[in-house]
């Protein structure tokens, strides 16, 4: 199942708030793999930090784009 195009912003803002969000739980939880907690620790924490990103992410995401456009130039 396809969504449609208009709601790219929220799709791309659902992908990389959970990635991100992924990656710094894990980061912040590798001091637990040698206590074996690991997954116990990073999967709430992940998707507690996913839920906290996901509103800024989509809100942020365009302001992000007019910015990053004003800091560069064309080639």
């Amino acid at each position: 199942m396809l969504v449609p195009r208009r709601y790219a912003h929220y799709v791309f803002g659902i992908i990389q708030s959970g990635l991100t969000s992924a990656i710094a739980s894990g980061v912040a939880s590798m001091a637990l793999v040698s206590e074996g907690r690991f997954l116990s620790n990073w999967i709430p924490a992940w998707f507690g930090s996913w839920m906290v990103m996901l509103p800024i992410v989509i809100l942020a995401a365009p302001f992000i784009r007019k910015l990053s456009h004003l800091l560069t130039r064309e080639e």
